[in-house]
């Protein structure tokens, strides 16, 4: 005897919008993940000291 897995099929329509609100979080978790001013604040300056100019 089969079983219809009606609950399971899903229409077009909502996969979209499923799809959206998993798009919608993933980018709202990228973004606390690769904060720039988090990163800005913890990577060290490129050359502690240095005028910019090389040694003689």
């Amino acid at each position: 005897m089969e079983k219809k897995n009606s609950k399971t099929e899903i229409t077009r329509k909502e996969a979209l919008q499923r799809m959206g609100k998993y798009a919608a979080l993933t980018a709202v978790g990228t973004f606390l993940i690769l904060n720039p001013k988090k990163a800005h604040a913890s990577s060290l300056p490129a050359d502690p000291g240095g005028d910019g100019w090389p040694a003689p």
